[in-house]
């Protein structure tokens, strides 16, 4: 028997055993690795994980669900149940007393997948591994490339700060209850330094913002209230990039070298 999940936390349990083995297999977990869980659930990985490494601290916003862990892993000395919203949580404190970085693991609801990927980014020194599962869609669009449809402001977010990989597709029968859409298992390796001052990072951020929030508009016209109209010719020329071209030709390369043109 599942308990009956909640559609407002948007809960969808991953019953499929194969599945769950497969995303194990997929995490380069250690014993000596201290992950962090978001959304234990049931505890079914929670279990899993907590057998291949030397601390699990999971997430669980349903209170309903942490006394269920609580009973299921009462004894189990690696496993700290923490019934607290992960996007309210302070992760200075729980990780930062640790003295080392962190992987983190996660079955997350599409309605907060973002908040949560953008909260860990900024979290970025204190991880070194993300694995995640969410829906298809997300996944795509976090690993696309130049030239793709889905490929944005969120791709480029994600891989300034990190390497991305889709590891595997996750059917929706694998789910209960059935979700709508397929889901994917993601990788995300934290890079130490990813290249550019403060500033020129804040101006990379905004630019992907602006660039993506009119992503019909040619680069010449959509980033003009960022860089100025001659330091634009000039990253034209250096790096042989057309402003003539629309937004998701640009490399995240391309965009981090545009921040450097911005003047103070």
């Amino acid at each position: 028997m599942h308990d009956k999940p909640k559609k407002k936390l948007g809960q969808n349990f991953l019953v499929n055993q194969g599945i769950r083995k497969k995303i194990i297999q997929a995490c380069s977990f250690s014993p000596d690795d201290i992950v962090i869980e978001i959304g234990a659930g049931q505890g079914q990985m929670t279990g899993l994980i907590s057998d291949m490494v030397k601390k699990v601290f999971a997430f669980e916003i349903d209170q309903d669900l942490v006394k269920v862990l609580e009973d299921k892993f009462k004894g189990k000395k690696n496993i700290d149940i923490i019934n607290k919203d992960f996007l309210k949580a302070d992760l200075d404190t729980i990780i930062g007393k640790l003295g080392r970085r962190v992987k983190v693991f996660g079955n997350i609801p599409y309605y907060i997948t973002t908040p949560i990927i953008e909260k860990l980014i900024l979290s970025r020194k204190l991880i070194s591994y993300l694995y995640i599962t969410a829906q298809k869609e997300f996944c795509d669009r976090v690993v696309a490339k130049p030239g793709s449809k889905v490929y944005g402001r969120l791709s480029c977010f994600v891989q300034y700060f990190a390497e991305a990989k889709e590891l595997f597709k996750i059917s929706k029968g694998s789910f209960y209850p059935v979700p709508k859409i397929d889901s994917a298992f993601l990788s995300i390796k934290f890079r130490g330094e990813p290249g550019l001052a403060p500033e020129q990072e804040m101006t990379f951020l905004k630019l992907i913002e602006a660039a993506f929030g009119q992503r019909r508009k040619k680069i010449k016209n959509t980033v003009k209230n960022i860089i100025f109209p001659e330091d634009l010719l000039r990253f034209s020329t250096d790096y042989s990039v057309s402003l003539e071209l629309r937004p998701e030709a640009l490399t995240v390369e391309d965009f981090k070298n545009l921040a450097r043109y911005k003047k103070s």
